[in-house]
């Protein structure tokens, strides 16, 4: 069965950086690699989409992240990180990951001071 952990969110501050890990189980990227999705949800909104990187490595952003967020993805470690840079307050949401029907469990990223 595949799984899906999210890992790395918490408090940052304005401006700050952090890196959030999807840690994909049930499926060998090496052999089966697949495209893999990062969507947030911030309190009171609707889930947003936010990245998402092919199998072919190919990617792209929410207007809101681009030029700030990357997305990348380990076959070997069977992993999508997702670097998140000049955070801004807006960005204050839980963020899961996405592979085809299956969805992590989500993972809080609040920025404040």
């Amino acid at each position: 069965q595949v799984q899906l952990v999210e890992s790395g969110g918490g408090l940052v501050q304005p401006g700050g950086s952090l890196t959030l890990a999807c840690s994909v189980s049930g499926i060998d990227f090496n052999t089966k690699p697949k495209p893999v999705t990062w969507y947030r949800q911030a309190p009171g909104k609707q889930r947003e989409f936010v990245a998402i990187i092919t199998v072919s490595r190919q990617t792209m952003y929410a207007d809101s992240v681009k030029g700030r967020f990357n997305i990348s993805r380990d076959n070997g470690k069977n992993t999508v990180s997702l670097q998140m840079n000049s955070l801004k307050p807006d960005d204050t949401a839980v963020y899961s990951c996405n592979l085809e029907q299956y969805w992590g469990n989500g993972t809080l990223v609040t920025v404040s001071t």
